[in-house]
């Protein structure tokens, strides 16, 4: 079986968003105060529906998963989730995007339960600059938990870097070096305008083919594109030819990639978001709690479905419009 939405793509990938909260303050994903909406924990979906949605997603045909935040390491006792979620048949990716504040603690026992792929977002390899950047993050921890994630055997270990002119642009090449160094992949991506913390800096806009030039220019001729498993996601993929490391671009403003997206969001208060430039969206939570079944809550996924957009607006409307914080969207 499978998922299709009004626009002929298939829909098998799902990202989890398990908590709104974060350690960490980056000023492109949530205000400096952090982001708490009205509500208490029992607004957060618990494990055991978490499981049953994507149990239902599972069994309509979606078998990737990526479970994200906020920063989904502040949950406790994630790996009850991550082991339920690992019994799925259907499910053939679990995966984590974490700032790895945190992951060389849990990264054992995440792969133990499943979670075989990491994200981890690092804008700086500057400890001063990451600092101001998470508004207070360490920069060591983050190399630890990445370090950890390689050593348990996590692959591939993806490293997001969010390019921001006048702020970080400065360490695209030494980035670069870096992914060489550890063999990894180092994907570039462009601010998006989403929530007010997101619009606030779009005046930090780097175009995503300026920062493949840079890179181009650094590396030289061994900068060659490739094919990837992960085509049906939103980078382009490089390989830095006589190394192992990869380099993916994600130009979601200069060149959106919706004709090929393959995902639907569920927030941690139980919203399945249906894009990540749209306000379209499916309260799923409260039919659950009203004792659905499910086979009504599988119906109810695909009626979300329909609504699904052909794509995002955001280089239309890059100083109007209002989402909801990044933070709350699960990136």
């Amino acid at each position: 079986m499978a998922i299709i939405d009004p626009f002929n793509r298939t829909i098998d990938y799902i990202r989890v968003s398990v908590t709104d909260r974060c350690n960490y303050r980056c000023d492109y994903c949530m205000p400096e105060q952090g982001y708490h909406p009205d509500g208490t924990h029992k607004e957060y979906l618990s494990y055991e529906e978490i499981a049953r949605i994507v149990g239902a997603f599972v069994e309509l045909g979606v078998s990737k998963v990526r479970l994200t935040g906020g920063e989904p390491l502040v949950r406790k006792q994630l790996t009850n989730l991550t082991g339920m979620l690992n019994e799925f048949e259907g499910l053939k990716d679990l995966s984590l995007s974490t700032n790895a504040h945190h992951l060389d603690k849990h990264a054992q026992e995440l792969f133990d339960t499943g979670v075989r792929r990491v994200n981890v977002s690092m804008d700086s390899l500057q400890p001063k600059k990451f600092e101001r950047i998470t508004r207070g993050g360490d920069l060591a921890k983050v190399l630890a938990g990445i370090d950890k994630a390689i050593e348990v055997g996590m692959t591939p270990v993806k490293v997001n870097m969010v390019v921001m002119k006048g702020n970080n642009d400065d360490e695209i090449e030494s980035m670069t070096d870096w992914a060489i160094e550890k063999g990894i992949e180092l994907r570039f991506i462009e601010t998006m305008p989403i929530g007010a913390s997101g619009i606030a800096i779009m005046d930090q806009h780097y175009k995503a083919e300026d920062i493949l030039q840079r890179v181009s220019n650094h590396v030289g001729a061994r900068l060659i594109e490739s094919e990837s498993k992960a085509a049906a996601g939103p980078a382009r993929h490089y390989q830095i030819e006589g190394t192992d490391a990869k380099i993916g671009i994600i130009s979601a403003v200069s060149q959106h990639f919706c004709e090929s997206c393959n995902r639907v969001r569920l927030t941690a208060r139980g919203v399945l978001a249906l894009c990540l430039g749209q306000e379209d969206s499916v309260n799923l939570r409260d039919p659950i709690r009203a004792g659905i079944s499910d086979d009504e809550l599988k119906a109810m996924i695909l009626k979300a479905i329909e609504k699904k957009p052909e794509r995002h607006f955001f280089n239309e409307n890059v100083h109007n419009i209002q989402f909801r914080e990044m933070v709350s969207l699960g990136g």
